[in-house]
C-alpha cells in the first residue's frame, strides 16, 4: 500500500479499532490493490467488467437481518455483514473482500467461451471456487462422519449463500494467525460458525430469549479474543515446553500434534462450542495438565540415524561383508575368488546378515513408536 492510498489517521483514533459509528468516506478508505469500496473511482483495475461483477455480487445483502452489534451503512456488503455478526476485525474484512474479488474476477476472466452477460458474476465460477475452497472441510466432515453445514443444493443454486459461506471461511482463515498451520482446526471452527450462520439465515428463534438467534461469539474483535487467542496461547505454551528445542520431542506438542486432536469425534464432546476453556486441550500455564499427543509419538534417539536410512545402511553393510569375503582370498580379480565353491557359500551368508538387519529395523520401529 502506498502512502497516497493510506488515509490520514483521525484524531484520537486507535490502531486496530473496529468500525466507528461514522461511515467512512469511500474516497479516503484504504485499499491494497483494488478500491472496491469506490467502484466509480478512476482506477485501471475497475475497467475490467469481471472485477465490477464480483464486487457488485458482494453487495447483494437484500433483506438479510441486519446485525445489532454495530451501525449499518448502505455501502456495506456481505463481508461487512459477516464481520459485524461474528466479530471479525474491520481490516480483516477489507483484506478478504479484495482477496475474494480477485479470485472470482480471475476465474471469470478464464471462462471459455465468455459468459453472455460479462457484468454479472457467473454462478458456475462461484460454485467451483466455493467447492475448491471448502474441499478440505468437506473431506474432514466425511472422515468424521459429520454432516456438512454448507446448506446448498445443486438443484437450487443460491449465489448469496455461496458468497456467505466462502466469505466466512476466508474471514476465519484471514484472522487465524498461526492456526493456519492446523487446517482441521480451521475446519472445526468453520463447522460451528457455519451452523450459526445457517440459524441466522433460516430465522431461528432463541429458546431462552424468544428473540432472533445470535452467534454465540459476537461483538467487537470477538473472534480474535474468544477463538484465536485461547488456541494461540496453547501453541505458545507448548513452545515453552520444548525448552528451546532441548526437551524430548515426545514431551510437547507441535502444530501437527495439536491439529491431530481434531481428527477424532471426541473434539466435539470435549471442546464443544463455544469452546470450553476449562477443557484440558487448553494449556493455561506451562505446568498445567494438558492433552498429550493423541496418535503417533516420535521417539528421537541416535538409533533414528539407522532407522531413517535403513536401506542405505543395509546396502553398505552387505556390500562390505561380501567385499571382505572376496578380498580375503587374495586373488587379483574378484571373479577369480568367486570361482571357488567355498567362497560362493560364504558370500551367501549376506542373506543371514540381511535378515538380522531387518529384525533390527523392526525392533527400532517398535521402540520408536511406543509412547
Amino acid at each position: 500500500m502506498s502512502l497516497r492510498q493510506r488515509p490520514p489517521a483521525a484524531a484520537g483514533s486507535q490502531y486496530g479499532a473496529n468500525r466507528s459509528s461514522q461511515p467512512p468516506n469511500p474516497e479516503e478508505e484504504a485499499y491494497n490493490i483494488i478500491p472496491i469500496h469506490n467502484l466509480i473511482a478512476d482506477h485501471p483495475s475497475l475497467r475490467y467488467p469481471e472485477v465490477r461483477a464480483a464486487a457488485y455480487a458482494l453487495r447483494a445483502v437484500g433483506s438479510l437481518r441486519k446485525p445489532p452489534f454495530g451501525a449499518w451503512h448502505e455501502h456495506m456488503d456481505l463481508l461487512d455483514w459477516l464481520g459485524l455478526f461474528f466479530g471479525f476485525q474491520s481490516d480483516n474484512v477489507r483484506n478478504q473482500r479484495e482477496h475474494l474479488v480477485l479470485h472470482l474476477a480471475n476465474a471469470q476472466m478464464r471462462l471459455q467461451p465468455p459468459p453472455d452477460n460479462i457484468d454479472t458474476l457467473d454462478p458456475g465460477v462461484l460454485r467451483r471456487f466455493r467447492r475448491k475452497l471448502l474441499s478440505n472441510y468437506s473431506a474432514w466432515c466425511s472422515f468424521l462422519g459429520r454432516k456438512s453445514n454448507v446448506w446448498i443444493r445443486d438443484s437450487a443454486p443460491d449465489p448469496r449463500r455461496e458468497l456467505l459461506y466462502t466469505g466466512l471461511y476466508l474471514l476465519i482463515w484471514g484472522e487465524s494467525a498461526n492456526l493456519r498451520f492446523m487446517p482441521e482446526c480451521i475446519s472445526y471452527i468453520f463447522h460451528h460458525m457455519a451452523m450459526e450462520l445457517n440459524r441466522i439465515l433460516e430465522d431461528y428463534i432463541d429458546e431462552n430469549t424468544g428473540q432472533p438467534v445470535l452467534p454465540s461469539i459476537s461483538g467487537e474483535n470477538a473472534y480474535l479474543a474468544r477463538v484465536v487467542k485461547p488456541i494461540y496461547e496453547t501453541v505458545h505454551n507448548e513452545v515453552e515446553r520444548s525448552k528451546n528445542g532441548t526437551a524430548p520431542h515426545s514431551a510437547w506438542r507441535n502444530y501437527d500434534d495439536i491439529n491431530e486432536y481434531f481428527w477424532s469425534p471426541r473434539c466435539f464432546q470435549k471442546l464443544k462450542w463455544p469452546m470450553d476453556l476449562g477443557s484440558n486441550f487448553f494449556a493455561l500455564s506451562s505446568k498445567s495438565k494438558h492433552v498429550g499427543k493423541t496418535g503417533f509419538v516420535e521417539q528421537r534417539s541416535f538409533w533414528n540415524l539407522f532407522r531413517s536410512f535403513d536401506r542405505l545402511w543395509v546396502m553398505l553393510i552387505l556390500f562390505l561383508q561380501a567385499a571382505i569375503i572376496v578380498a580375503w582370498e587374495g586373488k587379483e580379480y574378484p571373479w577369480q575368488a568367486l570361482e571357488s565353491r567355498y567362497v560362493q557359500v560364504r558370500v551367501l551368508t549376506v542373506f543371514f546378515t540381511w535378515s538380522a538387519l531387518r529384525l533390527l529395523q523392526s525392533l527400532l520401529d517398535a521402540g520408536c513408536n511406543i509412547a
